[in-house]
């Protein structure tokens, strides 16, 4: 237990922010009493520590002082030594961070110096008469599980303290991204234009690009402040983001979007770079079972689906219509659009009976990429606008790309994968690539091993219920049940609006 709790550095209130202290103050005193201050402060003296000491809270005018608002984790893994009450709990973050110790008083950490202290400490602090829940289930939870959540906490909060601002974050989407961009010193920093002063060259930011004023951006270019960008996750939502259904998945790249061929990505440097161990791949491989076995796609559950119907004779191909002027495509694939897609794929599949499947953005009514049913049909043998993706999948043999999601499902059901494009699932082995694939992919990847990057390392989740951050895996159980669903009138009124545009032609 004393190992979990060193990995995670929990416990205490770790998600808050930083102090800031001279470089030369390694001496942290910390009582929450006055008369156990005065006392830390006769021990600081007493062992000549004084003149490197900084004090918790107020103390004495001529000694730096740093907030109880603060993380201990951090304070004390650049601290040599605590002075701390006896029941003071910085004294057990302190003993963990592996800092000296010098207790004063008495009280419940009075032996935390003394040999077998420490564990003695975490026994009655962490498990002698305590039991933990589950956050998402209600469940009792063990105490190393928990510990286990709340560094996964830790982690995206500490990922979050990069960014000084957000721009271009929709109002509509606040509501489930602002949990997964919390900081832990405050309110989300939404900007929609660049306030004097407040940022800095060297900074960084986050934006939704396609949502950021082009001048805002080409101001934070021009002041030297990087711009990272949040996008969609792979497992969006319960509904679509063209009905303005709010995201319960998003990736949050510092480096720039997964699906801009030019330029490496968080993905792209996962798949080429990191060692991805066999726990992970057997985490993936059983994430890849629900998602298939669930029926999940990139907007959830079709619980309306068309049933699977019998496979038609011979090759069966899918051709995956995608929104056109989506910044996924006019990276990836600019030179191609639906039409073209589509005539290439029957060029090299002049046999196989085609199925062309349009972007449900693009027949809702919201997005641009419609093409005329009877130009589909010159090239395709049928068009499917009612089976879900997954239903869909599993009736094909291969699926034709320009960079739609649709590629990364299909591979998880075990369907060839032709991609016309550059999509980010491209130039690793497992895909039959037409498009300029740059060669700095060089690494081959297995299916696992590129689920674990796509799902489980990359993005981050929320729980559509509790509104905290999740695992994919609670996600998915909360799909699967129909607890993901989300309905607001604005919601309600885009739906309508896209069944007017469809009836009165507008596309």
């Amino acid at each position: 237990m004393v190992a979990a709790l060193r990995r995670a550095r929990v416990g205490g209130t770790f998600w808050l922010g930083d102090a800031d202290l001279p470089d030369d103050r390694d001496v942290l005193l910390c009582a929450s009493t006055p008369q156990g201050r005065q006392a830390v402060l006769a021990a600081a003296e007493s062992e000549g520590l004084i003149g490197r000491a900084a004090m918790r809270g107020e103390g004495r005018e001529d000694l730096p002082s740093f907030s109880a608002a603060s993380d201990p984790w951090t304070l004390c893994a650049r601290a040599r030594c605590i002075i701390a009450h006896a029941d003071d709990e910085w004294a057990l973050v302190g003993a963990l961070a592996g800092c000296d110790l010098i207790i004063v008083g008495k009280g419940r950490y009075h032996d935390l110096a003394q040999a077998g202290g420490l564990e003695r400490a975490v026994q009655a602090e962490v498990l002698d008469g305590w039991s933990y829940v589950d956050p998402f289930t209600r469940q009792p939870a063990s105490a190393l599980a928990t510990i286990e959540q709340l560094a996964a906490w830790r982690e995206l909060i500490e990922a979050n303290r990069r960014f000084a601002a957000i721009f271009g974050v929709a109002g509509w989407k606040r509501v489930t991204t602002d949990p997964l961009l919390w900081d832990g010193t405050g309110p989300i920093r939404h900007r929609s234009s660049l306030r004097p002063g407040e940022l800095a060259a060297g900074d960084t930011v986050l934006a939704w690009i396609a949502r950021t004023d082009e001048h805002a951006v080409g101001q934070l270019s021009d002041l030297g402040i990087a711009v990272g960008e949040i996008e969609d996750g792979m497992i969006r939502s319960s509904g679509l983001g063209a009905n303005c259904v709010p995201p319960l998945s998003i990736a949050v790249d510092a480096l720039g979007p997964h699906f801009d061929p030019s330029r490496p990505s968080e993905l792209e440097n996962i798949l080429q770079n990191a060692d991805i161990d066999t726990a992970m791949c057997a985490r993936a491989a059983r994430l890849r079972a629900e998602v298939v076995q669930r029926g999940i796609g990139k907007y959830g559950q079709d619980r309306n689906a068309a049933p699977v119907q019998p496979r038609e004779s011979g090759r069966v191909v899918l051709v995956a219509g995608q929104v056109e002027d989506d910044r996924s495509v006019l990276c990836g694939g600019p030179w191609l659009d639906n039409f073209s897609l589509l005539q290439n794929a029957r060029a090299l599949e002049p046999d196989a009976w085609i199925i062309f499947k349009p972007h449900p953005d693009v027949e809702a009514g919201h997005r641009k990429g419609h093409v005329p049913d009877d130009k589909v049909l010159a090239f395709a043998n049928a068009i499917d606008r009612t089976s879900s993706m997954p239903a869909l999948l599993a009736r094909v043999d291969a699926v034709h790309v320009i960079t739609s999601l649709a590629g990364f499902e299909a591979l998880l059901r075990g369907c060839e994968v032709v991609t016309h494009g550059v999509p980010f699932y491209a130039g690793w082995g497992l895909t039959r690539d037409l498009g300029p694939v740059p060669e700095r992919r060089s690494r081959r990847r297995s299916l696992d091993e590129i689920v674990a990057a796509t799902l489980i390392l990359y993005p981050r989740y929320l729980d559509p219920v509790t509104r905290l951050p999740c695992s994919p895996e609670m996600l998915l159980s909360r799909i699967d049940k129909g607890e993901a669903h989300i309905r607001t009138p604005r919601i309600l009124f885009r739906e309508l609006l896209g069944r007017a545009k469809l009836l009165l032609g507008w596309r």
